[in-house]
């Protein structure tokens, strides 16, 4: 199951909040995040740090994504899985241990760009989390604000990077019209959400 929307949307709330439930249920759940896929640095921020076309094309490794985890569960797939291939702190490859899946175990994967060409049909159940950016960016200046980054300099890097991004994203991809749920974040205290039939 894909979680897909903006940064500071809720996906990763949403996830991991299923994950509890499910658990409790006695599901096998497999959580793992687009985070934990990131290029390096040097790949990452090749075309400039605030390059909104280096966030789309530049920022994860799709191909390690469907090689250690998204391969071995589908069809015909071994179900030795890893959920991380990248130390973001360390900007270094991580060596995370493989684990072997139950076979009904769910796996619950937060990101952005979910719904790209390269993605889109590996996921059996699709989620978007939507929310305004304005909305959005207030949660992100206190999320992402740190001693060495202001709420000034979390909110540049958003409107000249993530926030062009995803424009693009939705002009180009219209991750919405490929999805089966979107839940409206914009209240996280009053969540609503619509299913949409797939043509």
């Amino acid at each position: 199951m894909a979680f897909d929307g903006v940064p500071a949307a809720g996906k990763t709330t949403l996830a991991d909040e299923l994950a509890v439930v499910l658990r409790a249920q006695g599901r096998d759940v497999i959580r793992a995040t687009i985070e934990d896929f990131l290029t390096p640095r040097a790949v990452r921020y090749r075309r400039g740090e605030d390059s909104a076309e280096g966030c789309y094309h530049d920022s994860f490794d799709f191909e390690a994504m469907h090689r250690v985890l998204l391969d071995p569960l589908g069809p015909g797939g071994d179900r030795r899985v890893r959920r991380a291939v990248y130390d973001k702190v360390a900007d270094a490859a991580l060596d995370a241990p493989v684990v072997t899946a139950s076979v009904d175990a769910v796996l619950l994967f937060d990101g952005v760009f979910l719904m790209r060409p390269e993605l889109v049909d590996r996921w059996d159940l699709r989620v978007f989390v939507s929310a305004a950016f304005d909305r959005t960016l207030d949660r992100a200046r206190v999320r992402d604000r740190t001693a060495s980054k202001s709420a000034g300099e979390v909110e540049r890097r958003y409107r000249s990077r993530y926030m062009p991004s995803q424009q693009f994203y939705f002009d180009t991809v219209r991750p919405t019209e490929c999805v089966d749920i979107i839940v409206h974040n914009d209240n996280p205290q009053q969540p609503a959400w619509e299913t949409r039939p797939l043509s």
